[in-house]
């Protein structure tokens, strides 16, 4: 759909935003709020960092998000269980009405980042209210699907993003004069972000907030797979159900900008010195005998001027760029903006992974995305596989393409700070 599209779908119906009960950790159960959060499930990095979280806390939310078991069935299994066990003993525990959530986060670093959480309308691209920017995996919706079926959860927010004008408005009037308030809850995570909560449940301030947010369409910033789980889920049920309905958190970046960065790849069972072999005659090579920092300088001033990677998993880096045209024009579909066919990820997928390295995008076993670039790296001299460094899309970039109804290549990005996974969680059942 062209943008004029969306502008008259969001027109006729926009952001549906609704007040839920939200359950939260009672924090006498727990030894700390810090303690039980983490990352979104797919941030969690596997094995160590899930190990690490686990024993944080017996009651880490990595164990409903998570759930470690020998079979996908179990593991869902387990999930409900916990969960219905947690709710029993008062682990958890459901607000006494319903309400939505302003949520603040900040770290050392300056960056300030207030939004607010609520169950939000399920809707189709077609309709221009939710604007997704990238593809998504068929077997992560199945497996976010069977986990959200089994335990009738939304187990964490996903993050969306919305452009006020830059004004004061109902909304964000109200979100600056809540945080004013004490919170219902205020931690700080070991990544040194402090988080606060508060609620909404007076039902002149929910109706301020309905009536702003109706105006509005959002992108898809985190959490494209739990997006589509939810559309999967509503068309399984049908309307009206409580699936209609699912958990995100709105931030309106006019205020509160964003920080987006790139989604790196693990390449399994490719060395390094195959990878670059494969390259000859097909892209600039160079060698950087530097440390991992100046090595995604030197990668960022290279993207400023046309498709760049950085390799890695040798004990080195090696800066690629400068691609053939000849094989660019072969291999990167003509179909679509110019803006999306001249994107590193788009080169990343179509030309390097589908046509020189002969990997499977959707493969687990051949290809891991993971967020942090040092992480990748690790993971990559310790396996013997071949780490692939990106530089991150502007987020305008992304929202123009995602008004055009063009989608990016799966894990594109990565817009953050992410919410923490085990503030407020949504039930079903409620």
């Amino acid at each position: 759909m062209n943008s004029a599209g969306h502008s008259e779908a969001t027109a006729r119906r926009g952001l549906e935003l609704t007040p839920f009960r939200g359950l939260r950790y009672d924090p006498d159960r727990v030894g700390s709020l810090a303690a039980v959060t983490s990352p979104p499930y797919d941030v969690v990095v596997r094995p160590d960092g899930l190990h690490h979280l686990q024993s944080a806390d017996p009651y880490n939310i990595v164990r409903l998000i998570l759930p470690q078991a020998p079979t996908a069935g179990a593991r869902n299994e387990q999930a409900s269980d916990t969960l219905r066990r947690w709710l029993s003993d008062g682990v958890l525990a459901a607000d006494p009405e319903p309400g939505l959530y302003v949520y603040e986060q900040h770290d050392g670093d300056g960056l300030l980042q207030r939004g607010i959480i609520g169950a939000l309308r399920v809707s189709d691209p077609s309709e221009g209210v939710v604007l997704p920017h990238e593809d998504v995996m068929p077997h992560v919706v199945a497996d976010r699907a069977d986990l959200m079926r089994a335990t009738s959860a939304n187990l964490e927010p996903l993050l969306l993003t919305y452009r006020g004008n830059g004004t004061p408005s109902a909304a964000s009037e109200l979100v600056e004069d809540v945080a004013g308030r004490p919170p219902l809850l205020a931690t700080t995570t070991e990544d040194g972000y402090s988080h606060r909560l508060w609620s909404i449940t007076d039902p002149a301030d929910l109706e301020r907030v309905r009536s702003d947010l109706a105006q509005h369409q959002a992108l898809i910033a985190d959490g494209h797979h739990r997006w589509a789980t939810y559309r999967r889920l509503r068309m399984e049920h049908g309307s009206p159900s409580p699936w209609d309905y699912g958990l995100v958190l709105l931030v309106d970046t006019a205020r509160y900008p964003l920080r987006v960065r790139s989604i790196h790849r693990l390449l399994h069972g490719l060395p390094v010195a195959d990878a670059l072999a494969a390259l000859e005659g097909r892209f600039r090579v160079r060698h950087l005998p530097v440390p991992l920092p100046d090595a995604l300088a030197a990668l960022a001033d290279s993207a400023c001027a046309g498709n760049a990677f950085l390799l890695a998993g040798d004990g080195a880096f090696h800066l690629v760029d400068r691609p053939d045209p000849d094989l660019l024009a072969r291999t990167v579909p003509v179909d679509r903006p110019v803006a999306w066919r001249t994107l590193d990820a788009t080169v990343l997928h179509a030309t390097l992974l589908a046509h020189v390295w002969g990997i499977p995008e959707d493969d687990p076993a051949r290809i891991a995305y993971i967020h942090d670039a040092a992480a990748t790296v690790e993971k990559a001299e310790r396996d013997g596989g071949t780490a692939v460094l990106l530089h991150p899309v502007r987020e305008e970039v992304v929202r123009d393409l995602a008004r055009q109804g063009v989608t990016m290549p799966r894990k594109s990005t990565s817009f953050g700070p992410k919410p923490a996974s085990g503030l407020v969680l949504r039930t079903l059942d409620l």
